[in-house]
């Protein structure tokens, strides 16, 4: 990918519903006056066009590439398709009726960024559900290979074989994700961007029609690690180096099932992820990428129960993460990546659990949804410490309601997100990190509805918008 860092944009784009249009496509600067609807891509009143990913009811998916925003749309005429949109009405449209059945739509999903392209899976409606890519214009839209060819019986029915490619990656100037051919079941793919160029790395489940299913792709140490099943060691940690010989089972951590791998994020110099050896549960684990290396960190629970860490966030010198360590129940955790420097930063909610979620870094410190049992899940921040983890605010102050954050997304030196004051609905909010400096940022669907879908995820969190690293 380039390494000309995309300028970042001074607005999110974002699903929102003013009671009026529906579900719609919304922008906002941070500012009430600038919190606006961009199009009402769906005119037929009250209908949504879900802007975002699929054409879902939780608009999910905004990439931005070369000046403009990517989604899927439902314009109630062609179902969902690929639109793009530079935060103007008149700058919102159609990218090109991919699949032309009227309402059909060709779902687009997975939109990434690679060699100034978009690629993303979607049907046409006659080779299923395949590869394509776009430059931004209708045509230079294209399928780049259609991975599983000619059709098949679908409860009795003749339908076009989908590939259903999934899980995006760059990595070495080519892009990762696993496919089903229709021969060797789901594996590792990669493509450069042709169709002569769109290949099979390896059949890792050799097994007649069986699966690796591949997933968690994670680049690191230059080489590209994921979970896959090759039919004999159970679903385990692999790499790859993107040839078929130098794709390879990293460790069988559970030598007599699965040790599911997941969550795999890269701090300091090693792999971390949670895994299940077969005896202490799934706990903390770390590779530094050989057999050896590969160790558990800490047994949080300990004995057969597992902690079950995940939302792994790296914040200062730590990487935070939620685990339970079978007594105080899913609290917030830190570890530098040794067994003793593995702890809990605070019980927020002693006995029960916080079930702490939406780790993200803002400023000096580590932001997060927490319930500590007296309030319900409200915004909570952290600066590493005991003492320094509080809650920011009690947005909905009915007792144990909880306005439930979600979506944080860092915008213009502020922390946005979406909330429910138990007043005005879920609505957009943003803080600097004090009480006072939590507000509304507009009341977007007047009254007591919802102006956010309750999973809406703003769109500058992409991972388009980090493209210098690769």
């Amino acid at each position: 990918m380039s390494s000309t860092p995309v300028p970042a944009p001074t607005f999110l784009l974002l699903a929102a519903n003013d009671g009026a249009s529906g579900i719609e496509l919304w922008k906002t600067d941070g500012t009430a006056a600038g919190t606006t609807l961009v199009k009402d891509i769906n005119t037929t009143a009250t209908l949504h066009s879900f802007p975002g990913e699929g054409g879902t009811l939780f608009p999910s998916e905004f990439v931005f590439l070369n000046g403009a925003w990517f989604f899927s749309a439902d314009d109630g005429v062609t179902g969902p398709e690929l639109w793009k949109s530079d935060g103007t009405e008149a700058g919102t449209v159609r990218v090109k009726d991919i699949n032309p059945s009227p309402g059909a739509g060709s779902s687009p999903r997975g939109l990434t960024v690679f060699n100034n392209a978009l690629y993303f899976s979607a049907s046409d409606g006659s080779t299923g559900v395949e590869l394509w890519k776009t430059d931004g214009t209708e045509g230079g839209t294209v399928r780049v290979k259609d991975i599983a060819p000619g059709v098949g019986s679908i409860g009795g029915i003749l339908e076009p074989l989908s590939s259903s490619p999934s899980g995006f990656t760059v990595f070495n100037n080519a892009l990762y994700f696993s496919a089903d051919d229709g021969v060797s079941g789901r594996e590792l793919w990669k493509t450069d961007g042709t169709e002569g160029g769109t290949v099979q790395v390896k059949d890792i489940n050799a097994n007649a029609g069986a699966s690796a299913s591949p997933r968690g792709f994670t680049v690191f140490n230059s080489l590209l690690y994921f979970s896959a099943d090759d039919g004999t060691t159970g679903c385990e940690l692999w790499r790859t180096d993107g040839t078929a010989g130098g794709t390879a089972l990293v460790k069988d951590i559970n030598p007599t099932a699965d040790s599911s791998p997941s969550g795999l994020k890269v701090f300091g110099n090693a792999l971390y992820f949670s895994a299940d050896d077969g005896a202490t549960g799934i706990e903390l684990w770390k590779t530094d990428g050989t057999e050896g290396g590969t160790v558990r960190v800490k047994d949080i629970n300990p004995g057969a129960g597992g902690s079950d860490p995940f939302r792994f966030t790296e914040f200062g010198s730590a990487l935070y993460f939620s685990a339970d360590d079978g007594v105080t129940g899913p609290e917030l955790w830190k570890t530098d990546g040794t067994e003793g420097g593995t702890v809990r930063v605070k019980d927020i909610n002693p006995g029960t659990g916080s079930v702490v979620s939406e780790l993200t870094v803002f400023g000096a410190a580590l932001y997060f949804s927490a319930d500590d049992g007296t309030t319900g899940p409200e915004l909570w921040k952290t600066d590493g410490t005991e003492g320094g983890t509080v809650r920011v605010k009690d947005i909905n102050t009915a007792a144990g309601a909880g306005s439930a954050p979600n979506a944080l997304t860092v915008l213009n030196n502020a922390l946005y997100f979406s909330a429910n004051d138990g007043v005005t609905g879920r609505e957009l909010w943003k803080t600097d990190g004090t009480d006072t400096g939590t507000m509304q940022v507009k009341d977007l669907c007047p009254g007591s509805c919802s102006g956010l879908p309750f999973l809406v995820i703003l769109s500058v969190r992409n991972e388009a918008l980090r493209s210098a690293k690769h």
